[in-house]
């Protein structure tokens, strides 16, 4: 039995455009019936320009908070209860879900507040959005990450710490690199982990079906990352095209994350940036871009993440950020939405988004479409995650549809407001 129908002139189903509309997509119980064009006058319980899957933030830090920016402020929150943790992680969550993003892949937390904030969403039956966690991030004493990683050390230590991970976690997160040094344009010191030991810890997360994602820059970490074989690369700067040949040959999704280095060099101040690492930075941004392009051309898996949590990268918005950035990198609109909707859905093997029938309904509305210009996708008008749906504003109803009918606890959906724009150059 047909529930709610949805008006729209057009939609992007996860792999495919659909432009001919408009389109009319029945719900059945929250699952999706018909998908079919619309006669003159149709009537439907909400309508918009444009609809496809909902997003994936494929990078992020729920117990950050990426709105503040004063590092002292940001030492601090590190000293936290881990009651305030949690709320501040509750924030993100509905930051998140008001930028239309449905799925929040962790890139890690020592304090434990991503499995925390994951178990509670899926204890909810009303929740916004699912999160992936991978825990605390494996990573090397007196090296970079002890925010978000623990400690391991030799072979039966990192058997031991994947297999502890692998019980609780959805994928395993490893520190393989420090950061960029932005005032030296490079990336100081060995990788954390050599290629043996790499391997071993992907053989070890493969064999209990568990994905790895290596935080990782520098041509010295990327070869390693490449030969060990982990799933997806993270940041990966100073990028190279034989290594993307690599990567592609070996299927390593790569995650490239400008939104950080985009506002280090919007905002210099924060950090106290002279002209010449400014010039770093826009070096930097401008071989990542170039690097992105040449990864679309070989077919390696491009995945949308922000970093949330980063300085100056808000939850939700911050994706939204990152996929103008990847836009204007020069990565096509199919391309574009398919790295925040269906590949990351597909390579961490979760159920499709894809809005075809018989796929539980997990869509977003906007007022205009993403193909006429990337900046529509700041405007998110609903969300649907099953069988219920209402228009952002409760006061104004779309064409040709009644007013919204009352919700029901049994049924999901977040309502959201319009994204307001980030400030320029962001």
């Amino acid at each position: 039995m047909t529930d709610r129908r949805i008006l729209v002139d057009a939609y992007f189903d996860g792999e495919t455009l659909f432009d001919r509309g408009p389109f009319l997509i029945s719900l059945d119980g929250g699952v999706i019936g018909r998908i079919e064009r619309a006669a003159p006058g149709a009537i439907a319980d909400a309508a918009g320009a444009f609809l496809m899957p909902g997003l994936v933030e494929a990078h992020a830090h729920v117990f950050l908070d990426g709105a503040l920016v004063d590092a002292d402020a940001r030492t601090a929150r590190l000293a936290a209860s881990p009651a305030e943790m949690l709320a501040t992680a509750r924030d993100n969550i509905a930051k998140s879900a008001r930028a239309g993003v449905t799925v929040v892949r962790d890139a890690g937390d020592r304090y434990g507040v991503n499995h925390a904030m994951r178990d509670e969403l899926a204890a909810s039956k009303d929740a916004p959005l699912a999160l992936r966690s991978p825990g605390a991030a494996l990573k090397r004493a007196r090296r970079y990450g002890g925010f978000i990683g623990h400690d391991v050390a030799g072979e039966n230590e990192l058997r031991a710490a994947v297999a502890d991970r692998c019980r609780a976690s959805d994928d395993i997160k490893i520190i393989l690199t420090g950061v960029v040094d932005f005032a030296e344009g490079c990336v100081k010191g060995a990788p954390q982990f050599d290629a043996d030991e790499l391997r071993l810890i992907v053989a070890q997360a493969h064999a209990r079906d568990r994905k790895t994602f290596a935080h990782c820059s520098g041509v010295a970490g990327l070869e390693t990352a490449v030969a060990a074989g982990v799933d997806s690369i993270e940041h990966g700067y100073f990028m190279t095209r034989d290594i993307l040949g690599r990567m592609a040959d070996k299927r390593i999704a790569w995650v490239p994350t400008f939104s950080p280095v985009h506002f280090q060099r919007a905002e210099p101040r924060h950090a106290g940036w002279d002209a010449a690492t400014v010039n770093n930075l826009s070096r930097l941004l401008d071989d990542h871009a170039e690097q992105v392009r040449h990864a679309n051309a070989l077919g390696v898996a491009v995945l949308a993440g922000s970093d949330a949590g980063s300085p100056g990268v808000d939850h939700g918005a911050g994706l939204i950020d990152e996929l103008l950035h990847l836009a204007q990198a020069g990565l096509p609109m199919r391309a574009l939405l398919q790295a925040a909707t269906s590949l990351p859905r597909s390579l961490w093997n979760m159920p499709p988004a894809k809005i075809a029938p018989g796929n539980r309904a997990d869509m977003i509305v906007l007022a205009r479409s993403p193909f006429d210009d990337p900046h529509a996708l700041r405007d998110v008008r609903l969300v649907v995650r099953g069988a219920r749906l209402a228009p952002a504003k409760a006061s104004e109803h779309p064409r040709g549809a009644p007013p919204p009918r009352s919700a029901s606890d049994d049924d999901l959906l977040i309502s959201l407001p319009c994204v307001s724009p980030c400030p320029p150059d962001r």
